[in-house]
């Protein structure tokens, strides 16, 4: 599929279609869906404990988070792509933006690393809000919501900005930045743009608030707003439907998201996969979602690799955007 059509996939069907099913008998479930939409995994929640599967979503979870870890050093090597190879994606996606086809393109490069853990260590070693560990194929430690519905009200929490909370004064640089706040206007309007698709009378509740994340390398400042609108009586017949129409996550696309999808195909030149797509559970009434980032894949010869990036717009500098994606390879502790 490419995004250019953006023609969902007989797989995308199916999981809609499945997902309305389940949402209309208020029965929960579990779903992974990937940033192309190629495979989702839609799974009823009785079915997950058969499965390979470790989640920790808000207060949900399928993981003693009371089980003794065994004491062991972290250990984490990363070798990411170099400026130059950097510097040709960043300067199509630069392009791009001065010929006004994009306001914000969200460029990912994969980084190789060395870990000391298995992919279910990283999982039951981390300290996130959403976590992921699937079939020993990838695990992720996100701190970023997609999307939650409560009493049918559906909230949205795009994150963009980010700091190392050991700068001098780092939450009034980065509140003041005019090149992070450019980005982040954008994406609040695309997110609202997308609420609006699905839900009536879309308001920003809070704009750019700022959360801490501890990572092994030193805690992170992180901005956020939250966007909400009210959903139909009836949503739960339609929530796969519902859901889909929002994807992929705005955040980690861009805006305006067509064209913006279009540039990221051409800048990155990689399949992110399950990365940076949306996982989460609806409980039978209500739901809770997350975007798919901090995210560690393995790779059929078996070694690793730590998918990350940065929101790009015309006041970004490149050398500061590569090491944003670099600074973002990191592996968070309880």
């Amino acid at each position: 599929m490419s995004f250019k059509t953006q023609i969902l996939s007989n797989q995308a069907k199916i999981a809609i279609e499945q997902m309305n099913l389940l949402g209309c008998d208020r029965k929960p479930f579990l779903f992974i869906i990937d940033y192309e939409m190629k495979k989702p995994i839609v799974l009823p929640l009785e079915d997950v404990e058969k499965e390979d599967i470790l989640y920790k979503i808000g207060n949900k979870s399928n993981f003693n988070t009371e089980k003794e870890l065994l004491e062991k050093p972290l250990y984490l090597e990363k070798y990411p792509i170099s400026f130059q190879e950097y510097q040709q994606s960043f300067g199509i996606v630069k392009r791009h933006l001065m010929r006004g086809n994009s306001f914000l393109v969200n460029l990912t490069k994969p980084t190789p690393i060395k870990v000391n853990l298995s992919l279910k260590e990283i999982f039951e070693r981390s300290s996130a809000q959403y976590q992921l560990y699937f079939n020993n194929q990838f695990v992720l430690f996100s701190p970023e919501i997609f999307v939650k519905i409560n009493n049918g009200i559906i909230s949205s929490h795009p994150m963009k900005g980010t700091i190392s909370a050991n700068v001098p004064n780092a939450e009034m640089k980065i509140l003041n930045n005019k090149k992070e706040l450019a980005e982040h206007a954008t994406i609040v309007d695309l997110i609202r743009n997308d609420i609006s698709m699905v839900a009536e009378k879309v308001w920003v509740e809070r704009f750019r608030y700022i959360s801490k994340v501890q990572t092994s390398e030193g805690d992170l400042l992180q901005v956020s707003s939250e966007i909400c609108g009210k959903l139909p009586e009836n949503f739960h017949q339609n929530i796969g439907s519902l859901l889909f129409k929002l994807l992929p996550a705005g955040s980690i696309c861009g805006a305006p998201k067509p064209q913006t999808l279009a540039i990221i195909e051409e800048a990155e030149n990689y399949e992110r996969g399950y990365y940076t797509g949306v996982f989460g559970i609806f409980d039978g009434e209500n739901l809770d979602s997350s975007v798919m980032i901090r995210f560690i894949e393995k790779t059929e010869n078996n070694s690793l690799i730590f998918k990350s990036g940065g929101g790009i717009t015309v006041f970004s500098d490149e050398q500061s955007e590569y090491q944003e994606m670099i600074d973002k390879v990191y592996l968070t502790s309880k």
